[in-house]
């Protein structure tokens, strides 16, 4: 969690501004005529083209994709095939536009135009390596007068590699042969590793192994900011008497966005990768316990969904989980969507607008048809299902996959219907659900592991599905013996410990018994 309106982190240069002036203008007519550099590495491949009207340079527009408040840009998208350089993709006023669908009425004025192609079939993000843009151009646009512009794609964004790495950063990149084996190509698993202080003075010494899972789309580069020498963090786990552990950052990037490392129709077995695959690999190289005892989970938002869920799917795996305001626990409160009852996921029953974000104070900052709305515009197909970002990837991780390869919506892009034929399907992912039907076998084996806290001010009213988890958990039999806390005008992200404490409780889990 969450969301599009924050702005896509990733550092790239800042190309050179150029101006365009609109050539042949034709009255309410636009044209945006998009090549690619000729000798630019970048074979025919299909993707989605965007048109990026900016009011400011600062950032550049295409760091600006995605945004949903009032500073979002005008934008313009259609997928194309086969692009490669010596064509001319057209992008009309028949493109999708928004969050302005009519060109008409865009307000005329001075605007920074940039295109992005986005081509990028294992990463979804306008940040893939490989993808392509052009240096930012200004126009000045009046929509009566219409116009016809040219934009050269001369840039393109260069392959990752791995960060340097430190005495105690580490960092690792294998090959998963389960997911390569369902992609039928090469597909890796990334992670960034934080070792314990005085790690190389005892050789014999094992550690346990804390896996820690971010926000939507953290990627496992976050150890760089994490270890940061003013992070709380650092400070802690460089103390004398912090408990020493292996901290295991998860990656939050796949095909169709943050792959919630759980076995899916669409994303594969990413839950298997990681433990079948990732663990043991880190736990060979780097020294750790190895052992079920030995293994604790965190997380928070994305992160506090995922954890519990590892903990829920690898009930023997892994010896207890620390959940920071989950993702939807149960899908009667998929934020305030009841998949299974209501009739359309724009609209509630009262025939209001239905709030996906709200502020500390309760006042609405996004509606679910809006936030839908941006991901259409990312996603190809103009469909939110393959956004890459907050529901189009709860869509590929929960949902089943057409006969077309991609992910069956949940909902119309456009109307916000549900189909509960696709909801019925959902239930495997619904870890409420989950709990409550094989309570009698995974109670057992989750008792005294489950630790959650989540805030009654969450901005995303998360606090109502795990409230309902809570319902189930308290009058389990057998008892759950966990615990599940609640702040009070607390927001999204808070947790009842501090890192110190969770450490504390985290060590006496895997202490040897």
């Amino acid at each position: 969690m969450k969301k599009v309106n924050r702005l896509l982190s990733f550092a790239l240069c800042v190309a050179p501004l150029a101006v365009l002036a609109a050539s042949a203008p034709t009255s309410g007519s636009w044209q945006f005529a998009v090549t690619i550099q000729q000798g630019l590495p970048a074979p025919a491949k299909d993707g989605r083209l965007f048109v990026i009207l900016a009011r400011t340079n600062n950032p550049e527009p295409r760091f600006s994709l995605g945004r949903t408040g009032l500073d979002a840009p005008q934008v313009l998208a259609r997928d194309l095939q086969g692009f490669a350089p010596g064509a001319a993709a057209i992008v009309a006023a028949s493109a999708f536009a928004f969050p302005i669908t009519n060109l008409a009425s865009v307000p005329a004025g001075d605007y920074f135009v940039q295109a992005l192609f986005d081509s990028s079939a294992d990463l979804r993000s306008p940040a893939a390596p490989g993808n392509l843009f052009s240096k930012p151009l200004k126009l000045h646009l009046a929509p009566a007068q219409g116009g016809d512009w040219k934009l050269e794609l001369t840039e393109q964004i260069p392959a990752k590699q791995l960060p340097a790495e430190t005495a105690q950063i580490k960092f690792i990149k294998i090959q998963s042969k389960l997911l390569s084996e369902f992609y039928g190509r090469p597909i890796f698993l990334r992670a960034g590793i934080v070792l314990p202080r005085d790690y190389d003075r005892d050789p014999a010494r094992r550690y346990p192994l804390w896996v820690r899972i971010g926000g939507l789309n953290t990627r496992y580069t976050s150890v760089l900011s994490l270890m940061d020498p003013k992070s709380e963090l650092r400070k802690i786990w460089q103390a004398d008497d912090t408990p020493r552990l292996i901290l295991l950052q998860l990656d939050g990037a796949g095909p169709f966005g943050d792959p919630y490392y759980v076995n899916s129709a669409n994303n594969g077995p990413f839950g298997d990768a990681l433990v079948q695959e990732l663990i043991p690999h880190v736990e060979a190289r780097f020294r750790a316990i190895g052992q079920p005892r030995g293994r604790v989970l965190s997380g928070s938002s994305t992160g506090g969904w995922v954890s519990f869920a590892l903990q829920v799917f690898y009930p023997d795996f892994f010896n207890g989980t620390w959940s920071s305001c989950p993702d939807p626990v149960d899908f009667r409160a998929l934020e305030l969507v009841n998949i299974y009852q209501d009739d359309n996921a724009f609209v509630n029953k009262y025939g209001n607008e239905r709030p996906s974000d709200r502020d500390p104070n309760g006042d609405v900052r996004l509606t679910t048809r809006h936030e839908v709305g941006v991901e259409n515009l990312l996603g190809r197909g103009n469909s939110y299902t393959l956004s890459g970002e907050q529901w189009g990837e709860w869509n590929a991780a929960f949902g089943p996959r057409g006969a077309d390869g991609l992910p069956v919506p949940i909902w119309d892009p456009q109307t916000g219907k549900i189909n509960h034929t696709v909801a019925e399907q959902w239930k495997k992912y619904d870890l409420r659900l989950v709990l409550e039907q094989n309570w009698p076998t995974l109670g057992p084996k989750l008792r005294g592991k489950l630790h959650i806290a989540a805030g009654e001010a969450d901005a995303y009213f998360l606090n109502n599905a795990v409230h309902l988890l809570d319902a189930f958990l308290t009058q389990a039999n057998p008892p759950f013996e966990g615990k599940i806390v609640y702040g009070m005008g607390k927001g999204h992200g808070w947790f009842d410990l501090s890192l110190r404490q969770t450490l504390d409780e985290m060590q006496a889990a895997t202490a040897a018994k």
